[in-house]
C-alpha cells in the first residue's frame, strides 16, 4: 500500500474484545501516514484535540492512566439524527494499539473501538481503526454500517492531517 493509499472493508466479527459477545459486523479501514507509530499514537492519546479533526463536538478526559494517558473520556456527539454524550474507558498498548469501549450513554447501545498502528519501518505507519456502532433506536444494517464508514474515514483522514501538519 502507498502513501495516502486507504483499504476499506467490512470485517466479520465474531467477538468485539472484552465483550464476550457475538456481533454482527464491525467496519474497519487503513491509511499510510507519514510519521512514526509514537507520533501517531501521540495524536491519537490527545483526546482534546478530537474536536478539531476527529468529527465530534467536545470530549471531556474523566480520568487518566499514570503515564497520563486518557482511561475515560466524555464525548459529544451532534451527527445529523444523532445527539449524544457518552463515556468511553481507554486500554492503551503501548504505541501498537488503543481500545475503547462505551461505559454510559443514551443513544448509543453499544460502542467498540481500535487504532492498531504498525510502524512500517520506512518512517511511514499503517493505521486501522476499527469500530463497531449499535444505537438504542431501531436503524437498517446498511445504514448503520454506512454512518460507521464514514465516522472511520472522517477519523482517518483527520488523523493523517493533523499528524503530519
Amino acid at each position: 500500500m502507498g502513501r495516502g493509499n486507504r483499504s476499506s472493508r467490512l470485517a466479520a466479527a465474531s467477538n468485539i474484545e472484552g465483550k464476550g459477545r457475538p456481533v454482527a459486523q464491525q467496519t474497519e479501514s487503513s491509511i499510510v501516514i507519514d510519521a512514526s507509530a509514537a507520533k501517531v499514537m501521540e495524536v491519537i492519546a490527545d483526546l482534546g484535540t478530537y474536536p478539531e479533526w476527529a468529527g465530534v463536538k467536545a470530549t471531556r478526559v474523566l480520568a487518566t492512566f499514570p503515564d497520563g494517558r486518557p482511561k475515560e473520556v466524555e464525548m459529544t456527539i451532534d451527527t445529523g439524527p444523532i445527539k449524544d454524550a457518552y463515556t468511553i474507558r481507554y486500554q492503551w498498548h503501548g504505541d501498537r494499539r488503543v481500545n475503547w469501549q462505551l461505559t454510559e450513554s443514551t443513544v448509543l447501545r453499544d460502542l467498540d473501538g481500535t487504532y492498531l498502528v504498525s510502524d512500517r519501518g520506512d518512517g511511514t505507519s499503517e493505521v486501522t481503526y476499527r469500530l463497531m456502532v449499535d444505537l438504542t433506536i431501531p436503524i437498517i444494517g446498511t445504514i448503520k454500517r454506512k454512518a460507521e464508514k464514514a465516522i472511520v474515514d472522517t477519523a482517518l483522514k483527520g488523523l493523517k492531517k493533523r499528524v503530519e501538519r
